[in-house]
């Protein structure tokens, strides 16, 4: 699953995933030919990219290639259950990718384009957003 290596700090602010407004960078289709577009706001787990890239791979039976165009750095951090207020703040748990709406999150190539939208509609399904499949006008 995807995590980074390493960080100046183990733990972050939340406020520095601020989810305002659109995506003005990786709004647009840059690699492959088709790309999956979020449509709303949200904090995006390791887990969850990881799933959707499978359910897309998959799909395509390793034809074709794929781009995640998203990456976690963001650490959420959750302290343990029943544990009285205070004492700081809890211990990192997960990754998340902070995605703002218009962000492609996936872009795929080499492969027709009913293939590529029927993979990104499972990878979209694994994703606790709603997405749109989008392509570039040159391929069509």
């Amino acid at each position: 699953m995807l995590s980074p290596k390493r960080t100046k700090y183990r733990k972050k602010h939340r406020s520095s995933g601020s989810l305002k407004g659109n995506a003005t960078r990786c709004n647009e289709i840059s690699f492959g030919e088709y790309g999956l577009v979020a449509l709303e706001p949200k904090w995006i787990t390791n887990r969850q990219i990881e799933a959707a890239r499978i359910a897309m791979t998959r799909h395509i039976k390793r034809g074709g290639k794929v781009w995640i165009r998203i990456f976690p750095d963001m650490p959420y951090t959750k302290k343990p259950a029943e544990t009285r207020m205070g004492k700081g703040k809890g211990a990192p748990e997960y990754w998340v990718a902070p995605i703002k709406p218009g962000t492609v999150m996936f872009e795929m190539g080499g492969i027709d384009k009913a293939l590529a939208e029927e993979a990104m509609r499972l990878a979209g399904s694994k994703l606790p957003i709603k997405t749109k499949f989008v392509y570039r006008r040159e391929v069509e």
